[in-house]
């Protein structure tokens, strides 16, 4: 009877372990992964502006 009740206990306990293993899946994403750039660029703008002032004072030496 002893060996039947350990037999049992064993049984219950590895289904009970079992039935609380977690389990992990890896899915792609159903879907596809977008990347929003709004970005502005002011770069142009600048140097344009850079470029006028330099000549401005380039004309004009004797300002300062």
């Amino acid at each position: 009877m002893t060996a039947t009740r350990l037999f049992s206990t064993l049984l219950m306990g590895a289904a009970i372990t079992a039935g609380c293993t977690p389990t992990v899946s890896v899915q792609a994403p159903s879907e596809p992964i977008t990347v929003n750039l709004n970005v502005k660029i002011e770069h142009e703008i600048r140097v344009k502006v850079d470029r006028e002032l330099d000549d401005l004072f380039e004309d004009k030496e004797g300002i300062f």
